[in-house]
């Protein structure tokens, strides 16, 4: 398979992401080798309509973004998926970079490292131990734009449709499938969740909600009720 040749499908969950939304989608720089798709959870502001100025494939569906995604990668048309979230730039040649990384032996997904929008030294700190973590688990969150083969993807059945830690639930499933790569050139993500909710707070709770789930087993839909998906 010469991945060089191979088409990418963008595929971004969003809902109520008017702010901000045109300066991230024209940050993508999409050639024909890319589409975008982009699948509104039933947004009330004007998200549609500025997804539909850079693309037709939207769609709408009831918000949840495992269902989303599903959604998403139903529709798309490539060879490789990139799940990338509203609020998250990726880094300069990301599509090269993507379809190099799974050219290699046994590949069949992968992630960038995380970097937050912010001068904040705090935010350094938080970068590295979420670095860290994901390298050590193989585990990346779903803001570190989680890509891998569709073909790999329709194999797993998709992302399992749970409220919330569909992310590491699918990076899981994707270790025990073949290599997932982790890519030191960083993705840049939004601090708005850190500034809304406190950078202290946000920190230790999803530490916590990630030690619960994968090491305790607590489920998706006990923990969903310590995690805001609205913050925006």
């Amino acid at each position: 398979m010469n991945m060089k040749d191979l088409k990418i499908s963008v595929i971004m969950p969003v809902l109520n992401e008017e702010k901000g939304l045109e300066k991230k989608l024209r940050s993508l720089n999409l050639t024909e080798s890319e589409e975008l798709i982009i699948v509104d959870g039933g947004s009330s502001d004007r998200t549609v309509e500025i997804a539909s100025d850079f693309t037709e494939l939207v769609y709408c569906t009831q918000s949840g973004r495992a269902r989303q995604m599903n959604l998403g990668a139903r529709k798309a048309g490539g060879d490789i998926l990139l799940f990338l979230h509203a609020d998250c730039i990726l880094p300069e040649h990301a599509f090269q970079i993507i379809r190099a990384t799974l050219s290699r032996n046994n590949t069949v997904a992968g992630a960038f490292d995380l970097s937050i929008d912010s001068p904040s030294p705090c935010f350094r700190v938080i970068e590295r131990g979420a670095n860290i973590r994901s390298r050590i688990t193989r585990t990346p969150y779903g803001d570190q734009g989680i890509f891998m083969i569709k073909d790999t993807f329709e194999e797993l059945g998709g992302y399992a449709d749970i409220p919330i830690m569909e992310d590491i639930e699918i990076a899981r499933r994707l270790n025990k499938k073949g290599g997932l790569a982790l890519i030191r050139q960083r993705i840049k993500a939004s601090p708005r969740r850190w500034q809304k909710e406190g950078l202290f707070y946000t920190s230790v709770r999803d530490w916590a909600l990630a030690l619960a789930y994968t090491v305790f087993h607590v489920s998706p839909e006990r923990l969903i009720k310590y995690y805001r998906r609205d913050v925006r």
